[in-house]
């Protein structure tokens, strides 16, 4: 798995959207976004822990739905790009760029979020 791929054909995504589970997500996160693993695992104890104490599984589900949201982003380079720039805005411009960069940034976790919902059945 050594390489990670960094272009995409004509605006095609660099890989498909892996299945929303823990090894799936790892493995794309690993290609599309090496440096993130290490958020990755320690985002991914924390779950665990906290779905081990309080005996419930929605700390893992939101940590997986996240990291789905994450990968669908990143897989798409174009589209990485254009949040990257948007937070890069919202953290140096002033309260009015603040403010457009945030509801950007919405759309874009809106958007991934809405494209990983299953279709009617």
């Amino acid at each position: 798995m050594g390489a990670t791929v960094t272009t995409s054909a004509a605006g095609q995504p660099l890989i498909p959207q892996p299945p929303s589970n823990v090894t799936a997500l790892r493995q794309a996160v690993a290609q599309v976004s090496p440096a993130a693993l290490p958020a990755f695992t320690r985002e991914l104890d924390l779950a665990a822990d906290q779905s081990r104490q309080g005996s419930d599984l929605a700390p893992l589900q939101r940590f997986i739905a996240q990291w789905a949201v994450c990968v669908h982003i990143q897989r798409q380079p174009q589209l990485a790009e254009e949040l990257r720039r948007w937070e890069d805005m919202a953290a140096t411009g002033d309260a009015a760029q603040a403010r457009r960069s945030a509801a950007e940034i919405g759309r874009i976790l809106d958007g991934a979020t809405t494209s990983l919902r299953p279709g009617p059945g």
